[in-house]
């Protein structure tokens, strides 16, 4: 994604670029499959690892992406963070304490389910929730109070990056239409009404002032050592297969390796197979 002049208007949450969907399924089943492949060895290299952000409005399919794609991971090397209201224990501490608690140990993959970003998103758009903070919400009105948030959040990458944490950042662009389409269906089916929240469709009516605050942040804090990837989300098969997709090639580019036994480790393991073949 190109940051400056990125303007997320220009971009179609229905597009598909073309590509036919039982091909689409195809892709997928590989590189889900790949996917795996490729977290063994990064658990097992044990030295770096991969945090893949998620962030979009709601019903936009962040939870049913997350758990489709991530299904052919060993659970064993995956950390998922759901970031919801601030607890009164994070609230005491700095605005990024909680996502840095939540980070990736080495060798495994950590998904943040809403992130960092919430602070200058729903924060943004409830200026309110900055009492919480202990911060006057009038600041708020202060540009540069949201550039020094946003400058925080590129620094904090770049951080994760030189410390061996590659991080890869999606926004599930749905639809005003879609959204309202998929909330109908939540209330319509049994199963899902647990899923609906009257909460949701009251933010609806704030649908501009979001956009406008994920655009700011799009264009501020995508970067080449933590890119953002703009997904079009009204079709839930696309959107899976091309966050797959995008999760191969960048694992793919780190390379992890199984580790290599030295000589000695060599030796100390003939030895033990030996006695095993002996008895």
């Amino acid at each position: 994604m190109r940051p400056k002049g990125f303007e997320l208007s220009e971009h179609d949450p229905g597009d598909t670029a073309g590509v036919d969907k039982d091909a689409s399924a195809e892709r997928r089943e590989k590189d889900i499959a790949r996917l795996g492949e490729l977290q063994e060895r990064l658990y097992a290299e044990g030295r770096r690892a991969l945090l893949v952000v998620f962030q979009a409005m709601d019903a936009a399919g962040k939870d049913g992406t997350i758990g489709h794609v991530m299904s052919g991971l060993n659970p064993q090397g995956v950390r998922v963070t759901s970031f919801k209201q601030p607890t009164r224990t994070e609230l005491a501490h700095d605005w990024l304490w909680r996502c840095q608690a939540a980070l990736p140990e080495r060798g495994e993959i950590g998904i943040f389910n809403r992130s960092h970003y919430e602070e200058v998103i729903a924060v943004r758009v409830h200026p309110e929730y900055l009492a919480g903070q202990a911060i006057d919400p009038e600041r708020a009105a202060e540009r540069s109070f949201w550039t020094q948030r946003l400058e925080d959040i590129a620094a904090w990458e770049t951080h994760l990056d030189r410390s061996g944490v590659r991080v890869v950042k999606f926004f599930l662009h749905v639809s005003r239409d879609e959204q309202r389409e998929r909330l109908l269906a939540r209330a319509a089916e049994a199963e899902k009404n647990w899923k609906f929240s009257p909460a949701d469709v009251a933010e609806r009516a704030r649908w501009d002032d979001y956009q406008a605050a994920f655009q700011a942040a799009l264009r501020a804090t995508s970067a080449e050592h933590a890119p953002w990837y703009v997904i079009p989300a009204d079709h839930k098969w696309f959107m899976r297969t091309a966050v797959a997709a995008i999760l191969v090639t960048h694992l793919e580019a780190m390379d992890p390796r199984f580790p290599t036994l030295s000589s000695a480790e060599r030796a100390a393991m003939q030895d033990a197979v030996s006695a095993l073949e002996a008895e």
